[in-house]
This record gives structure tokens, sequence and C-alpha cells, in this order.
């Protein structure tokens, strides 16, 4: 009797708890390690809560056919589970004539990408969010918003179901592999299997390196500083504002979202944190914020980016310059209209020579499958990821 494949996932992330039903329902016995106490913990935890309907990359890319098949499946999920969403529909704006270009330079990319998208007038833009500032706009129309903690939750329930062994509150300590197999040892016992596989997201590199494996791109984390409307002040919001983004950057600029539950939420700015889990300038890791500074790539891509870096941490301290930016979307908002909400740190992937990945990494060694840089939409795309993830797994025995 043949018995079937071992995996071990490490990191309880969406993706990883996706990669963990997707692998169980294959048949394989899957264990997956979480160092925190909960799942979602972090990044999933933290973020927009969006479901992206993906015009903003590279057509061909990871990121551009995972993000278009995962609004759907996403979508579908949360219909089959009973978890709250609202394909609500979103504007990206150019608020002057400058921004045209790049705007329809995004449309370019939604159209190669297969999203449903269309350009609107002002006034049409106004008839969706009547408090918006544009010259022109694009409307998406299958872009949601959802709670990715549910949905985390959820996977974890499907996968333990199906047989997953969940283990929480334990961190990883050493990886080794012999011809045949991967031994995995952490802070609560040790696992045996045939494939790892690390979504351990902020730590994913240094997981890498513990596994023998050299990583292509370093992580560094971004925090993201989120305010939120005052609920006397909500309703100037009805869906989500998106600002036409930076092409040289993979951040898409502060927005206005408004959340399953009501509220609206403003952000994120992107400052570099002081700490791969520092969610505030309070959370300080010498070791983290050493090996950053430390990093070629970082310094390069400081030099190339003084001024917007400069304005982000000026931003971060300032509820007035946040309200600035946000009223250049909706001009009624002002510093009175917000207040602090939560933040989250982006592990974000950068190459020495300065370059921001841009794409989803996904690298493989003999039994091993690394996540390496899993932004956003990462969250949108993440049965697209396990799935994809599940199938390279096959492949590095």
């Amino acid at each position: 009797m043949t018995t079937s494949p071992r995996v071990v996932i490490i990191g309880g992330g969406i993706v990883g708890l996706a990669t963990a039903r997707e692998m169980t329902s294959r048949g394989h016995q899957v264990t997956v390690i979480e160092k925190s106490p909960r799942w979602a913990a972090h990044q999933t935890g933290h973020n927009s809560g969006v479901i992206h309907a993906g015009p903003y990359y590279k057509p061909g890319s990871l990121k551009a056919t995972m993000c278009l098949a995962g609004n759907t499946s996403m979508t579908r999920f949360a219909q089959e589970h009973g978890i709250a969403h609202d394909i609500c529909g979103k504007l990206i704006v150019a608020t002057s004539e400058d921004e045209i270009p790049r705007l329809h330079r995004l449309m370019s990319f939604a159209e190669a990408n297969g999203t449903p998208a269309r350009l609107v007038s002002a006034a049409e833009a106004k008839e969706y969010e009547p408090n918006v500032r544009a010259v022109q706009a694009m409307r998406v129309e299958s872009t949601g918003i959802i709670d990715y903690s549910a949905v985390s939750a959820r996977l974890a329930e499907l996968a333990e179901s199906a047989g997953a062994e969940l283990v929480l509150d334990s961190e990883v300590t050493a990886v080794s592999s012999t011809s045949g197999r991967v031994t995995v040892e952490h802070t609560r016992g040790r696992v045996e299997a045939d494939v790892l596989v690390n979504c351990a997201g902020l730590h994913s590199d240094r997981i890498a390196a513990l596994a023998g494996l050299v990583p292509e791109v370093r992580i560094i984390p971004f925090r993201g500083e989120y305010y939120e409307l005052t609920p006397q002040r909500s309703s100037l919001v009805k869906g989500l504002i998106y600002p036409v983004p930076d092409p040289d950057l993979p951040f898409l600029g502060v927005h206005l979202t408004k959340m399953i539950d009501g509220s609206v939420h403003a952000g994120p700015n992107a400052v570099l944190a002081l700490a791969r889990e520092g969610y505030s300038w309070r959370d300080v890791s010498w070791r983290d914020t050493r090996e950053s500074v430390l990093y070629p790539g970082l310094a390069r891509l400081a030099r190339k980016n003084v001024r917007t870096g400069t304005q982000e941490v000026l931003r971060s301290f300032s509820r007035r310059r946040f309200a600035a930016s946000l009223a250049q979307l909706v001009p009624a908002i002002t510093k009175d209209d917000i207040v602090r909400s939560g933040s989250g740190v982006r592990a974000q992937a950068v190459r020495r020579d300065g370059s921001l990945a841009d794409d989803f990494i996904i690298q493989k060694a003999p039994r091993q499958v690394h996540v390496l840089n899993a932004p956003s939409p990462a969250a949108t795309s993440a049965l697209e990821i396990a799935t994809h993830i599940a199938d390279a797994a096959g492949t590095v025995s």
C-alpha cells in the first residue's frame, strides 16, 4: 500500500492555509506550523480587505493571471461558505490632467489582463462617488471587499477536517534535508516530510536560508498605517476610491476603502518598519533593523526614492498631511474627519540592485517550494497560488 506524500507548510497566513486545504484535497498528509498563537496574524489580518480585479499588473505576470482568476475563485469561496463580502466596484481617479496618460496606461493593462473596466468622465465618476475629485476615472466593477481573517479561519477548518495537523504558537528553529526527506524542527517538536512549503511571509527569506537555499531577494518590512473616517463622515465615501498609482513603486497609494463592517479606512502609507512585525514606531528589533540597513538593496532603493520616502515618513507623524493626501481624492475630508486605525507590515522583496520585486516569486529546490514574494494581491489570489504551489510541489521531489 502506497503512503500518500507528507507535506510540511511553514506559515499560517491565507496562502499557507489555502495551500494546506489544496494539498489535503489531493490526498497529501499535511502539517502546518505557525509561530503566532492565531491564524492570519500578520499580513493577511492587517490588509485592506479588498478582492482585487487586476488592472495594475504587467500582462502575463503571475500577479495578473492569478489576480483575475482569484477574483472569481475568492468570490465563489465566499458565496459557498457564507463569508460576508460585497462586490461594490471601485474608482481609480486621475485628479489632474498630467495623471491621465498613466490612467490610460492602466486601462491598457486592464484590457490586456481581461479585467472588466471602463474609463468614465468626471461627471460619471460623481454618479458613483458624489464627493470625489476627478478629471477622469476608471470604473472597475468586479472589485469587492471581504474579511480575509474569516476566509483564513474557514480554510483552517476545511484543512483540519480533511486531516491536516495544524500547529499554532510554534517557531521553526531548524530545517535539514536528506536525499529522501525534509526535517523541520520547531519549538513544539519536529516533523519529517517529503516536501517543505515555505509560506512564512515576513520571514520567508529566513526560512529559505535555514533550509539551505540562497534566496534571490531579501524581505524588507514596510509598515502601512491606516486612519479611518469618523462615523459621522463615513458617508463621504460609498465604495472604494484609489489614486492612479506611481508605476515605479509597488504600492497603490493612499486610498479610501469601505470595509465589510461599513467603516471607511484610509491608507496605507508606506514607511520602513524597524521590525519585521513592527506595527508602530515603538516596535524595534535591532536584528531586523540591522539586516535591513546593511542590505545593499535598501540603500540603493533609498537613494532612488529620497523625496517619496521623506514624504511618507512626514505623513506618518502628521494627521494633517495624511488628511491632505485623502483630500486630493475627496476634497471634503479634513484632519478632524479621520482617526488613527490599525497598521500592517508588508513583506516587500528587494533585490541587491535596489529593484523591487513586482511579481510573485516562488523559488524551488529539491523537495522544497519557497514563496518569497506574495504581497497584494496575494490574498485575492490565495486559492490560485495554492494550486500553483501544489502543482510545483509535485515536481520538486
